[in-house]
């Protein structure tokens, strides 16, 4: 029956895996909800479940044993690990695309052949393992660049260089082993220009259906500057978008799963396309093989659809276009992150404020990196603590509302960004 409840298993730990874990509640169909690892704001409302999340025939199993009708991955490392590709082999629905169509995340180098194929717009590239011919490329093209670990590497294996010399130490810190094995293959691209935009799809391999745009802000420290991270804040809308470059970027992303099609892979799941507004249009600057953190917490909020029901089309070949809905409303995310961060960072610190903070009109706060400690209480466990959402009618509520929902948590060592979403007053022309 399509109204019956099933039980969910939901991987992953962090804010994305948050909003998602409470978009799924929202569900008529959602019954038992079951997370691994979890954090301390998902474990208050789901159940834990003692499995490894990248251990394929471990999640399985587990899965099968526990009567579990759908398994959701929000990560990238059980997609790449074949996670969905066991859970699907017991017949149980799972949301994430196959280990095989994950390299689209998971192999740079794969997916620009994969680009290539498609003809879609993208950087040009070369990749390499072998560190002296990459050097020797650097040094004949000079900067700027783009230096990228091949594999995954949590988000921070992109050294954008702005001279021959930052290149060099960007192809030094793959080929040493600062991204493990993901650094054993090196990408290096052509530096694109203009302002960037996340345009996550749900996809069934057939049928893509976009939500909405978003634009992340990925320095460390106002005005963009400092060390690149996972992610410090996030808007969505992206009122910058000129005529036409919606349509483009969902039409390449449509080019790709079809393409992917053709070469045998079914690709079903979410599709992050990670886009450069350019003079020439919209180039793709990258692809993830999941939703996007933070972009989840300020799309999934925005997004009128029965989850759980979306998910278990994209697993059966049914998505429709009809799923999905949405409204005029803006959403603004700042992350609270610890002090350190995207360096070294303590753990174990008390938080207070956050009932005081969601009691703010329009305001969620998502659960990042957090535990309870043994007392119950809500302690920093992670670099990117919390994701402080709000949602309202005009974009100036909703940044000033999440901004004063900020002010009401605290921790020792707390720091945030303090222009999050300022692009969206500055406009297209000043960016």
């Amino acid at each position: 029956m399509p109204s019956e409840k099933i039980d969910i298993l939901l991987l992953g730990a962090g804010g994305r895996e948050h909003a998602l874990l409470m978009k799924l509640a929202e569900s008529p169909r959602a019954g038992r909800l079951y997370v691994a690892p979890g954090n301390g704001g998902m474990l208050q409302i789901a159940d834990a479940a003692t499995v490894d999340q990248d251990n394929p025939a471990e999640v399985a199993a587990w899965a099968r044993e526990n009567g579990i009708g759908l398994v959701v991955i929000g990560p990238e490392a059980p997609l790449v690990a074949g996670v969905a590709d066991a859970v699907r082999a017991e017949g149980i629905a799972c949301f994430g695309p196959s280990g095989e169509a994950a390299q689209m995340e998971g192999s740079k180098k794969f997916a620009k052949e994969v680009m290539a194929r498609a003809g879609v717009p993208t950087a040009a590239y070369r990749s390499f393992t072998d560190r002296a011919a990459c050097e020797e490329y650097v040094r004949e093209i000079g900067g700027p660049v783009v230096v990228k670990a091949d594999g995954l590497a949590a988000g921070k294996g992109v050294i954008v260089a702005q001279t021959t010399e930052e290149a060099l130490a960007g192809v030094d810190e793959c080929f040493s082993g600062a991204f493990g094995e993901a650094g054993a293959t090196v990408v290096v691209e052509e530096m694109l220009e203009g302002p960037e935009c996340s345009l996550l799809a749900l996809t069934d391999g057939t049928t893509v259906v976009p939500l909405a745009t978003s634009q992340d802000h990925k320095r460390a420290y106002d005005g963009d500057k400092g060390p690149n991270t996972g992610g410090m804040g996030v808007y969505s809308p992206v009122p910058i978008l000129l005529d036409g470059e919606l349509e483009r970027m969902v039409e390449i992303e449509q080019k790709v799963v079809d393409q992917l099609r053709a070469d045998g892979i079914t690709y079903s799941g979410c599709l992050y396309g990670g886009f450069m507004l350019t003079k020439d249009g919209p180039k793709v600057l990258e692809f993830n093989a999941r939703f996007g953190d933070p972009e989840t917490q300020v799309v999934l909020p925005r997004m009128k659809a029965d989850l759980v029901g979306a998910f278990l089309a994209c697993d059966n070949g049914t998505l429709d276009p009809d799923m999905v809905a949405w409204g005029d409303d803006w959403a603004v995310s700042v992350v609270l992150a610890s002090a350190g961060y995207p360096g070294s960072y303590e753990k174990g610190k008390v938080i207070h404020g956050i009932d005081e903070a969601e009691a703010c009109e329009g305001v969620t706060v998502y659960h990042a990196g957090t535990a309870l400690d043994k007392y119950g209480k809500i302690v920093t466990a992670g670099g990117r603590v919390l994701d402080v959402t709000a949602v309202a009618a005009t974009f100036e509520e909703a940044r000033a509302n999440a901004y004063a929902a900020c002010d009401l948590i605290d921790f020792e060592g707390k720091q945030f960004r303090t222009d999050i979403g300022l692009k969206a007053i500055l406009g297209r022309e000043n960016l």
